[in-house]
């Protein structure tokens, strides 16, 4: 079983979308195995976006991510890191197709309501950091 981390942001949370986010990777068959709502923390964020650092939109998501709570999770299944990013659809709400989580409720590319992780490597990492 592969695991991968999710990360309902607050935009998402904020919307009320915490119960249709995670319905719509249940419905697939994936599990969620541990799920938390917390405030994240700056040290939290900047390890999470360590290879952002560097990059102009860096402190606008740290503080994005900070502006209130954030359901984190990992979710466990078959393939489950493709599963969760086709379901979640293109980080870029103009290109996620209708039906997807991003298609269906995003309108930005930074609030877009959910992260996933993109790899077996970045998955290990980032459930370290926030488990």
């Amino acid at each position: 079983m592969e695991k991968t981390l999710v990360i309902i942001k607050p935009d998402g949370v904020e919307r009320g979308l915490i119960g249709e986010v995670i319905s719509r990777y249940e419905r697939k068959g994936l599990k969620i195995k541990e799920c938390r709502l917390i405030n994240a923390t700056k040290d939290i964020l900047e390890q999470h976006y360590i290879e952002h650092k560097e990059k102009p939109f860096y402190e606008g998501l740290v503080s994005y991510m900070m502006r209130g709570p954030v359901v984190v999770m990992i979710v466990e299944g078959n393939e489950a890191i493709q599963l969760v990013r086709n379901i979640n659809g293109s980080t870029k709400p103009t290109e996620a197709a209708m039906g997807t989580i991003r298609g269906d409720f995003a309108n930005s590319v930074t609030e877009n309501i959910v992260h996933a992780s993109d790899s077996i490597e970045s998955s290990e990492r980032e459930i370290s950091i926030w488990f």
